[in-house]
């Protein structure tokens, strides 16, 4: 296995020697308020709305961020999307787990980000594909069989788009530091892992989740109803609750709800028919 990960080193985009654009979420503390509610979409249509993107939930850690000019990213990205033709623009991938990586990622992909340690320090991206900013701050994972942690072991990854800080959580095993939270920024909609345990347990899960004060969390890594319904109890007198019994929908700046919702989407592999 080590040997894939260290060739995966080489498929990992190198920062650009030019001078980084701002990020907005970093620059900009509060979050914008919201007036218009959200709806679904296929993730083949166009998006209708030209500052906003989708957001499809495919499986486990994997989702899918639409851009309306057609830039198209998957998180935490294992290989198997479902049975369809297509090559996404970018995937970032965590190696705690063989369910949130590849050793084999499809050649076409024009960005593939690993989000652990590489050869020369902890993965450090800002891609800047212009409509799509992507950066990421690091995390340790627990080691082995109870052993030392690994430092950068995984990578939080922050998609910003049409105004909209996204972030994705990955498969986090501790809270952020104070630093680690510094560098996020604001964070519109969060992908945030409620397994209760694998990764962290309920209770800092919800503290994470309170500090961020996102727009929107979209639970994820959720392996029964049981530990998706202890986080929404866990959140249920900050968070509006919304299950929403689909798979993806379109958001943008001026369509965030005005209080904060946890968005329960049910995962969904990519299908031709949808």
């Amino acid at each position: 296995m080590l040997r894939y990960i260290l060739a995966l080193a080489l498929f990992a985009t190198p920062l650009a020697a030019q001078e980084r654009r701002p990020s907005h979420c970093i620059a900009i503390a509060d979050a914008a308020p919201g007036i218009e509610y959200l709806h679904k979409a296929s993730w083949q249509q166009p998006i209708e709305d030209e500052y906003g993107v989708r957001i499809s939930y495919i499986d486990h850690s994997m989702f899918m961020i639409q851009t309306p000019g057609g830039i198209e990213a998957i998180t935490d990205y294992n290989g198997f999307i479902g049975g369809v033709d297509f090559v996404p623009d970018v995937v970032t991938m965590n190696v705690a787990h063989s369910s949130h990586w590849t050793a084999y990622p499809d050649a076409d992909i024009a960005h593939i980000l690993p989000g652990w340690r590489q050869q020369d320090g902890p993965a450090d991206y800002y891609i800047d594909l212009g409509e799509m900013l992507i950066r990421n701050v690091t995390t340790d994972i627990r080691g082995g069989f109870g052993g030392e942690p690994i430092r950068d072991g995984n990578s939080i990854f922050v998609f910003e788009v049409a105004g909209l800080c996204i972030g994705h959580l990955g498969h986090l095993h501790h809270e952020p530091t104070d630093m680690q939270y510094a560098a996020l920024g604001r964070v519109d909609v969060l992908m945030a892992a409620v397994d209760g345990g694998l990764t962290v347990d309920t209770p800092t899960m919800v503290r994470i989740v309170s500090r961020l004060k996102s727009s929107i969390v979209l639970p994820m890594h959720w392996f029964s109803r049981g530990s998706l319904d202890r986080f929404l109890d866990g959140v249920s007198t900050e968070f509006a609750i919304d299950r929403t019994g689909r798979s993806s929908f379109e958001v943008s700046l001026r369509s965030l709800p005005s209080r904060p919702t946890i968005m329960v989407l049910e995962p969904r592999f990519l299908s031709m028919s949808d």
